[in-house]
């Protein structure tokens, strides 16, 4: 196989892999009995806890009111709670239960030891190598969403 055949080959799989990674999120949410908007809100606000209601919304990159709703929906179904920041009264803080925790350990928890344990067979050199390539992946992605946005609305 040529190398312009291995990077075509490539190319599909790591299209695959973002079908597959769709497919999950998707699945996780109906499970969690979230819209996808929820999911990736509740994921942004269990990796930082707690957070504050404007950093939320810079993170998921929604609008103050749709973030609002987000977590109106999110504290209805028992995954998160809001409070006031002691130091500034006027912040509101985002913090996850112990309800979205265990969904969190759940969910993800068995996904997180498969994949470790997939990663095993590999030697540190090829392990190197993946990093290296996850990164450069990562880069061009949101070098290409950066130049989706600076494109004109399509009619």
């Amino acid at each position: 196989m040529s190398k312009d055949d291995r990077v075509g080959k490539v190319a599909v799989q790591i299209r695959l892999l973002q079908q597959s990674f769709d497919a999950f999120d998707e699945a996780a949410a109906a499970w969690l009995g979230l819209n996808r908007t929820d999911l990736r809100c509740l994921d942004l606000i269990l990796a930082k806890d707690p957070m504050s209601a404007g950093e939320l919304t810079t993170a998921a990159k929604l609008s103050p009111a749709a973030t609002t709703t987000a977590i109106d929906r999110l504290e209805r179904a028992g995954f998160v709670t809001r409070s006031r920041d002691a130091a500034n009264r006027r912040r509101v803080l985002v913090a996850a239960t112990e309800a979205a925790r265990a969904a969190e350990r759940k969910v993800y928890g068995p996904l997180g030891e498969a994949g470790t344990s997939a990663l095993r067979h590999y030697g540190e050199e090829e392990l190197a190598v993946i990093i290296d390539f996850l990164e450069t992946a990562r880069r061009v992605q949101e070098e290409q969403t950066a130049r989706l946005k600076g494109l004109p609305v399509r009619d």
